[in-house]
This record gives C-alpha cells, structure tokens and sequence, in this order.
C-alpha cells in the first residue's frame, strides 16, 4: 500500500511529461497502479459499505441521487472491471454542459460517500469516474456487451426507488440521451403563412427496454409522448412540455 505522498510524487512525474513506463522505472511502481491513481488518488476506505451486501440488503441512503444516477448510467454509463474485484463506474458528459458534469458527480459521490469521485478529461468530454468493488451490486443491469443488445430490466428495489423517484429518473435519462429543442413549423393564420415555434423534448437510445423503461415513466407522470421513429421518443404537448420543464428543463 502506497502512501498518498508517494502517490502524488509519481503522479507530478507524469505531469511534467514523462512516460507511464519511464516513471515505472523510476520509482519501482507498477504502471497499472500509476494508471489507477490518475483515476482515484487516495486509497481506498475501510468503511467502503454497501447497503446491498448488508445482512438485511437496503436501498442507497439517497434514493432520489440514486434515480437521477440510474438514469445517467442507463443512457451514457459503463462499468468496467479493474484487477482485484475493483470497478469503475464512468459517465460521459459532453463538455458543453458544465452544470450536467456537476450534477453527475454530485449524485455519484451521495450513492458512493465513502469513494472518491474525478473527472477524467476526453476529447469532446469528461468521464465522471467513481471507484468501488460495489457497483455492481448497486447497478446489477451491469453486463458484458452493449445494453441495446442485453436485456435491461431493474430489479424490485430499483423499481421502488424509481416508481418514489419518478422525475429524477426521468431527468437522468433525458440529461444523458435526451435533449430540449425549439421545433418549428409554418401554418396559415388568416391566410398569412406565418412560422410557428415551439420546444420539444426528445429521447433516443437504441434498447428498447430502456425506452420502454422511460415511456413506462412518463406515463406514471402523465406525460403525453410519441414514437417518431423506432429509436426517438418525443414530448411535444404543450402541457407535458410545461411539466417537463418545471422538472427537468434543458441542459446547462
């Protein structure tokens, strides 16, 4: 176990330029524990608990992170397995959505208190990054393969927190796959084709599970939606838009 002054030693090594192999060298450090440590620097806490693994398994302690979370990790989330039964979970947020990159780390760090969260830089985005051996108990739709091409169905607790949690659900799924658009037509008023404007929400994922999942949602809120095409889910009703908006609005 590496302490953290060591650790930031090694990491100000690759800041200034060097290679991953040539700090190595440098300091007897593995590469992949360099790797890992541009991820989370700090170790690991002893009180890393999971209400899913205690002995009577409970939901997270904030149920409505937790939805708005499941939403984000439904649309742009993975999970991927690191060595020694360690998992990252990584959400992409495109870059022009500063407030969305926020939030997304907020809502990982109140699932996860006691696991650090970063913001890893990608071209076009960030990939907000949390580390825990718990991820899967707590996002079990995890799976090898992409999700439009595996079943996507929650489990029991999961639907508790989300039939509680309905809007922060369904504003973790449109901050991560869906979007608020001005749409436009032209109409005759008076025999005057005038243009006419007005905003529209829109959702697209591939699976169908998890647009049935949102569908499903909307409908337990009493959105009216539309199927335009097979992968898109559209919100153009100006009362279930005004609803949409007081809830969710558009990105920032």
């Amino acid at each position: 176990m590496y302490d953290l002054e060591t650790r930031k030693r090694a990491l100000a090594l690759v800041g200034q330029g060097r290679s991953l192999n040539s700090v190595s060298k440098q300091t007897g450090i593995s590469r992949a524990a360099i790797r890992a440590w541009q991820i989370r620097i700090e170790p690991l806490s002893q009180g890393d608990a999971c209400p899913r693994c205690a002995p009577e398994p409970r939901p997270p302690e904030d149920p409505a992170a937790y939805a708005y979370l499941l939403g984000l990790y439904l649309g742009d989330g993975c999970v991927s397995r690191l060595k020694k039964g360690a998992y990252f979970l990584r959400i992409a947020c495109a870059d022009v959505w500063p407030g969305l990159i926020d939030a997304c780390a907020a809502a990982v760090r109140a699932v996860r208190p006691d696991n650090s969260v970063c913001r890893v830089q990608r071209q076009g985005c960030v990939m907000v990054t949390g580390y825990s051996k718990h991820w899967p108990c707590l996002l079990p739709q995890h799976g090898p393969g992409k999700k439009h091409e595996r079943p996507i169905v929650l489990e029991p607790w999961q639907r508790e927190i989300v039939d509680a949690n309905p809007w922060e659900f369904v504003r973790g799924l449109v901050h991560s796959d869906g979007c608020r658009i001005t749409n436009w037509t032209v109409k005759d008023v008076g025999g005057v084709r005038k243009r006419y404007e007005y905003p529209r929400y829109f959702f697209t994922n591939k699976s169908a599970d998890i647009r049935g999942l949102y569908t499903n949602t909307l409908d337990q809120l009493g959105i009216d939606w539309k199927r335009p095409n097979a992968w898109n889910i559209s919100v153009a009703r100006r009362a279930s838009v005004a609803l949409m908006d007081a809830h969710i609005g558009p990105k920032y």
